[in-house]
């Protein structure tokens, strides 16, 4: 089933107001309960995820010394997408992200590897950085890469990026309403500071769980926003209007175009953080469907 809605903001205004009463902040009730809860959510068919689509299969194994899940589509192109999921560091998994990333590998036609990286607070900054490298670092060795990640997956995937620029097996980097600050709050987080899903409140708990006091914030790895010049891989950025990371993301787009790199920017209107992987809606469907198509050129 995929919704088909003509006032999107008030669509997503409803997801919202459900996804509050559904799930308690993470601020609120901490990482390990936040963590029981995504499971919940995300463990059983869900018409807002959208059914997940048919592959030739997948498989958990170890690569690099990290747990990670292949999953290859039907007709495999040449070409690898490299896959952080969102949670601020903190919660979700490869389970968490199985449907999006099935949906992922099956538009694209390539095949994903999703990292299960280390998460805060039991292992800050910068474990998942590390983890994250690790096996972007064995994939590029062996063929064309492309680094995709949400949120805090979109943080990595942009580190992994530029660590890794001089690599030219890395082709391209999907940023999915990342954060790319960590040192600074921009004009977003107070226009989206609540009832938008993503949270000002959350967003800071998160950062304080990644980055705990005594680590420097503004660390390129920490904050690649402000980071020195570099010129990375081709990046897509796709985000949400109505989320605290906006503004970061549109200001990280027009840094890595100054530095050189080709950019596409889709900002989507009327919706929210997290949409992208409510591949039940209509608008989060020909989202994918563009970042597919983009994948398709880039690792082509």
């Amino acid at each position: 089933m995929v919704w088909r809605v003509t006032d999107l903001r008030l669509s997503f205004r409803f997801f919202c107001w459900l996804a509050d009463r559904l799930a308690p902040p993470v601020e609120v009730v901490g990482a390990a309960q936040a963590r029981a809860a995504l499971r919940r959510s995300t463990g059983t068919s869900n018409p807002i995820l959208g059914r997940p689509p048919a592959l030739a299969g997948s498989h958990d194994m170890q690569l690099a010394g990290v747990p990670v899940r292949r999953y290859t589509p039907t007709n495999p192109r040449d070409g690898v997408i490299v896959a952080f999921h969102g949670g601020g560091w903190t919660v979700g998994d490869l389970d968490s992200h199985d449907t999006i990333t099935r949906f992922l590998c099956s538009a694209s036609g390539h095949e994903v590897v999703a990292v299960d990286y280390r998460l805060a607070p039991e292992h800050p900054f910068p474990a998942a950085i590390d983890d994250a490298l690790a096996v972007t670092r064995a994939l590029v060795a062996r063929g064309r890469v492309v680094v995709a990640g949400d949120s805090a997956g979109g943080h990595l995937a942009a580190v992994v990026a530029r660590r890794l620029a001089q690599e030219p097996n890395l082709v391209g980097q999907l940023l999915v309403y990342p954060v790319t600050s960590c040192a600074a709050e921009a004009p977003s987080y107070e226009r989206f500071a609540q009832g938008f899903f993503l949270t000002r409140a959350s967003m800071r708990f998160y950062k304080d769980a990644f980055l705990p006091p005594g680590l420097d914030r503004a660390h390129p790895d920490a904050s690649p926003l402000g980071a020195p010049a570099c010129r990375t891989a081709p990046a897509y950025v796709l985000l949400a209007s109505h989320d605290v990371l906006h503004d970061e993301g549109v200001a990280y787009a027009r840094q890595l175009e100054r530095d050189g790199a080709v950019v596409t920017l889709d900002v989507v209107p009327g919706v929210v953080h997290g949409f992208f992987s409510l591949q039940g809606f209509s608008v989060a469907r020909e989202a994918l469907a563009r970042t597919a198509r983009w994948l398709q050129a880039t690792l082509g």
